[in-house]
């Protein structure tokens, strides 16, 4: 491998994802490049963030906070914080939106590792820590199923996997994905390390991230596969007086749906799974060739699902085979989180080696990949969490590497 390529690049580009303010912006920003070089998006403005601070030695700080307090300013009154924002943004038009999906639960990781990175320094956030404790609560109040303890989609629009099965073209609230409820774990257990620095009592949230994490082991888990899944919520109510279901109603609250993922392995990066789940989940489903494991990746749909596909397309994004830099790096994360590092290293060296061919072929990087040329398929100029190459990279070669949180 080149030892440069992904960095000169990263050099001569990272300054064209920064934004200053404008209209309802207040704060400056980062954007993922491309055809989104306007707008500030949720979970990509928190992944590009640990991917610009693996490199970048100046202060960005007030980009990186920006982000944050951008969209907290933006929370309406009942704590819903929109997925992404331009600055024609107004949140009296958000007021009057019917329910549909908010920002993903990432704001509380994304300001976890600013305070982090600066030290355990959480004072910035102290005047923002009931709104940023207001948008959990919408989660915990709006989107938490009581039978189960899992948490689900409100909608399928934006939900990060674009057309990730299990949720795309679902009914409403029937999807308790794995990812959502990875990234809910993560965001619970961020929000209580930083009220924890502000001295703030955070008991009930801590709670609420172990009972999750039971939830999530207890429904999502599937022993007859060895890997975790989401489930479906979609089930009749028991009416045990109705003739036909009196004799023997139902005894389970979901439905396991055995839909091959990438999300799946989010159960290693969140430290859901236990170590004897996590040998399963790497030996009998990742390390699969005609599965995921494809020579540039992670695919991002089993390739032995009817729904395989790898064709260019925007709104939704594909999901449903391509490889991705997020999913190629946040997979290669939970590896090394529990010592499969071997998997590791043959993942990062696939994904440095993707990036350092488009940009050699192309002078750019792209959105999504071809699994088995590693040609990309749309969006040149989209930086975003490729960069985070940088991050395996120094895996790789033995140096620090600045992680999540």
């Amino acid at each position: 491998m080149s030892d440069n390529i992904i960095l000169e690049y990263a050099l001569k580009n990272y300054k064209k994802m920064f934004r200053e303010p404008a209209g309802s912006l207040n704060h400056k920003f980062i954007v993922p490049g491309s055809v989104y070089s306007n707008t500030l998006w949720d979970w990509d403005s928190w992944l590009t963030d640990i991917a610009l601070s693996q490199f970048v030695t100046e202060d960005i700080k007030e980009y990186e906070t920006g982000c944050i307090l951008n969209f907290l300013d933006s929370m309406d009154s009942k704590g819903r914080i929109p997925i992404y924002m331009t600055s024609k943004y107004s949140k009296e038009d958000y007021e009057k939106w019917g329910e549909t999906n908010i920002h993903k639960p990432c704001l509380a990781q994304h300001a976890a590792f600013i305070v982090k990175k600066y030290g355990d320094d959480a004072e910035w956030l102290r005047p923002y820590f009931t709104e940023l404790c207001k948008f959990l609560d919408y989660y915990i109040v709006k989107c938490r199923h009581e039978p189960t303890g899992l948490y689900f989609w409100i909608d399928d629009n934006a939900i990060g996997v674009d057309n990730d099965p299990s949720t795309f073209y679902r009914p409403y609230r029937s999807s308790a994905s794995i990812y959502l409820n990875c990234f809910m774990y993560k965001e619970l257990t961020a929000l209580c390390y930083i009220g924890d620095l502000l001295g703030v009592d955070v008991k009930g949230y801590k709670t609420e991230a172990e009972n999750l994490l039971g939830a999530i082991r207890t429904h999502c888990w599937d022993e007859k596969d060895g890997n975790y899944y989401s489930v479906d919520l979609n089930l009749l109510p028991v009416n045990p007086d109705k003739p036909l279901h009196s004799g023997a109603p139902r005894h389970w609250d979901c439905i396991i749906q055995r839909i091959g993922c990438w999300s799946s392995f989010l159960a290693l990066w969140s430290g859901v799974a236990t170590p004897e789940q996590a040998e399963r989940i790497v030996k009998e489903n990742l390390i699969d060739e005609n599965g995921f494991w494809a020579p540039f990746g992670v695919r991002s749909l089993s390739k032995y699902e009817k729904m395989y596909c790898i064709k260019k397309s925007g709104n939704p994004s594909c999901w449903l085979g391509p490889v991705w830099g997020i999913s190629n790096y946040l997979v290669f994360r939970g590896l090394v989180k529990y010592g499969f590092n071997e998997e590791a290293r043959e993942l990062g060296i696939k994904t440095v080696q993707l990036f350092e061919k488009d940009i050699t072929d192309s002078g750019e990087l792209h959105e999504y990949y071809d699994p088995e040329s590693g040609m990309p398929i749309m969006n040149p100029g989209f930086q975003n969490w490729n960069l985070l190459s940088l991050n395996i990279k120094a895996w790789l070669n033995g140096e620090e590497i600045i992680e999540e949180f």
